[in-house]
């Protein structure tokens, strides 16, 4: 049935993502377990379920964490309440946000020191929309479609500027950008967007791919943002698009009559997801692999003091 696979470039994890991971791998090695960790390090479940194996606790409140404890948070960042919070408990606390998440942060910060209120493209209960819409207390306006711009009310429209989320369609957000500027012609927009360079890059690379495949399967959990948009992409491109956890949810009809599949995996997928996916594949009457050309990504960040080697 299948021939071949083509293999997305570049796929799985980015830079924010690898240095998430290593915080926590570094500070259990370091400190010894347990280390405590706030929400999912990464949405991914294999990450998170090896992690937990050794010795890592995911916890939601900071009530869970005991007196004395290392905390690490996540790569989606978190509010200021929970910041001062943790502070004020002691924890020893290494921050994983990702530092482009963190730039998005710093900005909230200095535009509001000079009486900005501010639009965010983004998607409700996300952790990274809660981490930045929580580094106010007032002023920040969700936005989820071009619908919800059009009922927004802000208190005043002369200082006026637009955030988004990390992990959106690169589409959609330029979208609801388009609906921003319509309605608010005065709003400040970033100077370089706030979509990171890694999302872009994936959904490029989906893109370029879909014309020449008959299925795509994107390997990430169903709680991340960048992989699902990553399946949303293909579908709206006329692909067959399914999303997998692993290996084992693959399902043998989806490949019935389809002679290329096309393989991607969200931000943060592990390679040995996409490893296996391909095993699977191959089992079904795969006959070749072919990497696609794409950009080669070289971003590293480094990790925060106290965990570096050098300190």
């Amino acid at each position: 049935m299948t021939s071949e696979i083509l293999l997305a470039e570049p796929r799985g994890f980015c830079a924010g993502v690898d240095r998430a991971i290593e915080i926590v791998e570094k500070a259990l090695e370091k400190f010894g377990r347990p280390i405590y960790v706030r929400h999912e390090i990464v949405h991914n479940t294999y990450v998170v379920e090896n992690l937990k194996s050794r010795g890592a606790i995911f916890i939601e409140e900071l009530d869970d964490v005991p007196p004395g404890a290392t905390l690490v948070f996540s790569a989606h960042g978190v509010s200021q309440a929970i910041q001062k919070e943790a502070a004020r408990r002691g924890f020893r606390i290494f921050d994983a946000t990702c530092p482009l998440v963190s730039k998005v942060h710093v900005e909230v910060a200095k535009l509001n020191k000079e009486g900005y209120e501010f639009i965010m493209i983004g998607h409700k209960g996300h952790p990274e929309v809660e981490g930045t819409m929580g580094q106010l207390d007032s002023g920040i306006h969700l936005v989820e479609d071009v619908a919800d711009v059009a009922r927004i009310q802000p208190g005043q429209t002369e200082k006026l500027a637009l955030v988004t989320q990390t992990t959106l369609s690169v589409d959609d957000a330029a979208e609801i950008t388009a609906a921003v500027r319509a309605r608010f012609p005065h709003v400040q927009t970033p100077k370089q967007q706030d979509i990171c360079y890694a999302t872009q890059n994936r959904q490029d690379a989906v893109k370029l791919m879909s014309p020449q495949v008959d299925i795509m399967i994107v390997v990430g959990s169903p709680t991340s943002s960048n992989s699902n948009r990553l399946a949303e992409l293909a579908r709206k491109l006329g692909v067959s698009a399914y999303m997998v956890d692993s290996a084992s949810e693959l399902q043998t009809q989806w490949f019935e009559g389809k002679s290329r599949v096309g393989l991607t995996a969200g931000a943060s997928a592990p390679e040995v997801l996409v490893t296996a996916v391909i095993d699977r594949i191959k089992a079904l009457g795969a006959v070749s692999v072919r990497k696609m050309d794409g950009i080669e990504e070289t971003v590293k960040f480094p990790l925060p003091k106290g965990l570096r080697l050098d300190a």
